[in-house]
């Protein structure tokens, strides 16, 4: 869940904050505090993603790994991560709203949905047996011949 978590703020803060420049992690400031916010903000998700790929990896290096509950898993921290985004972050605390200017309801709606959608995919391939979930590929007792 922290690699979703990570992706998750690396795609909000490059696409929402860096390419279309829509909002900062804290809009109730001036421009150099919206900016440090947008900095600490990207930091965090990249110690986030950094530290779920050392467990995955650490996972492989076990033989424990599971690739459809590592989707799971990534599914579900990434919805999580947004929709803590949209609803915390942007309704109950006010730092910043997907976007200014603008009817914002279909936004907050889309970012939602979507949001629910990932989290409800990520339950479903986090469901079930680790057995039956298991690629022969990374098992450890795999033979390497097949």
């Amino acid at each position: 869940m922290l690699a979703g978590f990570g992706l998750a703020a690396f795609l909000d803060e490059t696409f929402f904050h860096q390419i279309l420049h829509w909002h900062h992690f804290y809009d109730k400031s001036t421009m150099a505090v919206g900016l440090l916010s947008d900095g600490l903000f990207h930091a965090f998700g990249f110690t986030s993603m950094v530290a779920g790929l050392f467990l995955m990896a650490d996972s492989l290096r076990r033989g424990d790994f599971i690739p459809k509950r590592w989707w799971g898993a990534l599914l579900l921290g990434s919805g999580s991560f947004q929709l803590y985004d949209g609803t915390i972050q942007h309704k109950l605390l006010g730092l910043h709203q997907i976007r200014y200017h603008v009817v914002i309801w279909p936004y907050d709606l889309t970012w939602n949905i979507l949001a629910a959608i990932m989290i409800i995919a990520g339950i479903i391939l986090m469901r079930g047996r680790a057995e039956v979930a298991r690629s022969g590929i990374f098992r450890s007792d795999a033979d390497p011949a097949t």
